[in-house]
């Protein structure tokens, strides 16, 4: 009995230098994640969706390179329903007509991982996206609909907590810009706001080794 417990004692003791040394050169690790975002475009999103923080599904993949390097593709989906409005006198009043927004980032990322311990890897990173921007109404007249497409650069630091060598989970916080979008007609103009990014928290589910 006694040889059994010494036996998973050093088990226990070698298990976290042993996960370290399995860790590969190369890991591909696909992901799923949700957001939520704090929008820049405070009083523009106020006006129209009655708050300024949504929420955004999303996947994408990391290759990871001897746990230190890593790059990472990401694309995500907001969607919400709101009014057309304006502001007037620092006031913002609705119009009854449903308006609906979608915004589609496709973000591409390089960071650097911290060795703080086998299990835990903060990291940082920054890098470019592309996002499609649409507005949609029942009611719009010609024109007034919105379908464009707008570069913008995105830095993000965190961690990751490895739960399996198989499974891992991360949460970082995400700061985005992408000037260009809003500013040029209607509420975001009247409100002289026209950076559709802004800071986020983000949750991730991360499968591969």
């Amino acid at each position: 009995m006694k040889r059994w417990l010494a036996l998973v004692a050093f088990l226990a003791l070698v298990a976290p230098a042993a996960s370290a040394q399995d860790e590969p050169d190369l890991g591909i690790r696909p992901f799923v994640f949700g957001t939520i975002q704090a929008f820049s475009a405070v009083d523009s999103f106020d006006a129209v969706f009655g708050r300024s923080y949504e929420p955004f599904f999303g996947g994408g993949v990391q290759v990871v390179f001897h746990e230190q390097f890593f790059v990472e593709l990401a694309a995500s989906r907001f969607k919400q329903t709101g009014e057309r409005a304006f502001i007037s006198n620092g006031q913002s009043f609705r119009l009854g007509i449903p308006l609906t927004a979608t915004l589609t980032p496709f973000e591409v990322t390089a960071g650097y991982r911290f060795k703080l311990s086998p299990r835990v890897r903060p990291y940082i990173a920054a890098g470019a996206g592309t996002y499609q921007y649409k507005e949609t109404s029942s009611f719009s007249d010609p024109g007034e609909d919105v379908d464009v497409r707008h570069a913008g650069f995105v830095v993000n630091g965190g961690a990751d907590f490895r739960l399996h060598p198989w499974i891992r989970v991360g949460a970082d916080v995400q700061y985005t810009r992408i000037p260009g979008i809003l500013g040029t007609a209607g509420v975001s103009a009247q409100a002289a706001e026209d950076d559709l990014g802004g800071v986020a928290a983000r949750f991730k589910l991360i499968v591969g080794r």
